[in-house]
């Protein structure tokens, strides 16, 4: 079947839907001779390279005409300006060959790397432009464990077996994500201070009760929050409950990605920059990636773009929303400051239809975070619900300057659980962390290490399914606009807890 689809893999649909990390649309050139048959048969011969009705079978092919260009430089962003150096990382340098080559720069493509080249195996990344450049380096910083399904459902939906591995994966995520921080000394401003959730309304409430008594029977050190004690730990009087989950924490994500390329990189794989692949075919003995600086050779190929997927594979990036969310950062708050809005360091999410989520940072910043504009902007004014927001909940900080603003995509899914596919023999793909990309995709990252060195399909911790579609994906920023209305009507109209 993938050698099909070869002539199809190098086109990334005829015009993409959803923007190339290059942020501009590609113009594709269709080469092939005149046909005097329907279209319909044309089609045909554009996916096998034969028509079925008089066998024609001169070869069709298809040119992606894209100049090479430099990568698109770093977001403006906190992170930027705070993280550590980042690990040069050049083009590929012409025709390469690798064992496996990951197509991603972010944290599943990273960890892969660093796992694998642990092994010994012989890695090669490339990334469009840098590594952390996408989701990545733009997050929230929360290092959240558990999966968007509470254990019980997890189970129900995927058996005892491979549920409880499923949860015990996810629950010990942040735990490996720390270890690996320590292990290869990542300055990333890591600190270990838990994960809250909290509800303002009745709807949240009983999400808030029902994930506290699940979580418990699964044996999570986790404790349910009454009205005083949120209180207590956010400084402000909106909630009327809360869960505290000791094992997340926070960090600095984009000087975290950055060690974990350092990290992989001192481990022996090849990490590469402002390089983009442009098609992907299926050879003899393996892939052959086609990039904007050279070609790499492959025996097996990780797709690891997550919110950035585009066409490289025919129906990944239809298979996931890439959602926009915001953060908003203040200036270094004061210690009294400080203490009247997380005492403990703790980070936060809410339960609610839209979620807000906040954190300080090492230097007693704000950042409050949630969902964006479908478009990358850096205007303060996109960014005013945020703001307002966190005035509502901590009035003393009306006159409090708001300095840096950013957004990026992450993916979100159909089931709400992280996605692993194996669409053809040597292709894993791997994405899809509906908010909880720190922790989930670090170890969804060492997961497919262990699918590539042998670990089999009932011995993974993650389940292997085949790419599904949203339906209608073309029309998904309307979409995404009216879910977003819609959900603030019903946060609005929620009865209060």
């Amino acid at each position: 079947m993938a050698a099909d689809l070869q002539p199809v893999l190098a086109l990334p649909e005829m015009v993409r839907m959803m923007g190339h990390p290059s942020g501009k649309r590609e113009r594709l050139a269709l080469q092939r001779p005149r046909h005097r048959h329907a279209p319909i048969l044309r089609r045909a011969c554009i996916l096998h390279q034969k028509c079925f009705h008089c066998r024609h079978a001169r070869p069709r092919t298809f040119k992606v005409e894209e100049p090479k260009m430099a990568a698109k430089p770093l977001p403006k962003s906190l992170y930027a300006e705070t993280a550590r150096a980042a690990l040069p990382t050049p083009p590929l340098p012409g025709d390469r060959s690798t064992d496996v080559a990951i197509v991603g720069g972010g944290f599943t493509g990273l960890s892969t790397a660093l796992h694998l080249a642990q092994q010994g195996v012989d890695v090669t990344l490339i990334e469009a432009s840098e590594p952390g450049w996408g989701a990545s380096g733009r997050n929230g910083g929360q290092v959240n464990p558990g999966l968007k399904h509470d254990p019980s459902a997890v189970i129900k939906d995927h058996g005892e077996a491979l549920g409880r591995r499923m949860i015990e994966l996810s629950g010990g995520a942040p735990a490996r994500v720390f270890d690996i921080v320590r292990r290869h000394q990542i300055q990333c401003e890591v600190a270990e201070t838990g994960t809250l959730r909290a509800a303002f309304n009745r709807p949240g409430a009983a999400m808030i009760e029902s994930t506290a008594r699940d979580y418990a029977l699964h044996g999570a050190p986790v404790s349910y929050l009454d009205r005083q004690e949120i209180k207590v730990w956010t400084g402000s009087d909106r909630y009327a409950c809360g869960l505290i989950d000791r094992r997340g924490g926070k960090l600095n994500p984009l000087g975290y990605a950055r060690g974990l390329a350092e990290a992989a990189h001192n481990a022996g794989a090849k990490i590469h920059g402002g390089t983009s692949a442009v098609s992907l075919a299926r050879e003899a003995d393996g892939w052959k990636l086609a990039t904007n600086s050279g070609t790499l050779r492959a025996r097996r190929v990780v797709l690891a773009t997550n919110g950035y997927s585009d066409a490289l594979w025919p129906g990944l990036a239809r298979s996931i929303i890439p959602v926009f969310s915001a953060i908003a950062a203040t200036e270094p708050l004061s210690e009294a400051q400080a203490q009247g809005i997380l005492p403990e360091g703790s980070v936060l999410f809410e339960i609610a239809d839209l979620t807000v989520y906040y954190r300080l940072d090492a230097h007693r910043r704000l950042l409050m975070g949630g969902r964006s504009v479908s478009r990358d902007t850096g205007d303060p004014i996109d960014y005013r619900r945020l703001t307002d927001y966190a005035i509502r909940l901590w009035p003393t900080l009306k006159d409090v300057r708001w300095t840096h603003f950013w957004n990026g995509q992450l993916a979100i899914t159909q089931d709400h659980y992280p996605h692993l596919h194996e669409p053809a023999p040597g292709l894993i793909a791997a994405l899809g962390y509906n908010g909880r990309g720190v922790a989930m995709a670090t170890a969804t990252g060492a997961e497919v290490a262990r699918r590539l060195t042998g670990t089999g399909l009932d011995e993974l911790c993650l389940p292997v399914s085949p790419i599904t579609t949203y339906p209608f994906h073309r029309f998904w920023p309307l979409g995404v606009t009216i879910r977003l209305w819609w959900g603030a009507m019903r946060d609005r109209l929620a009865p209060a807890a």
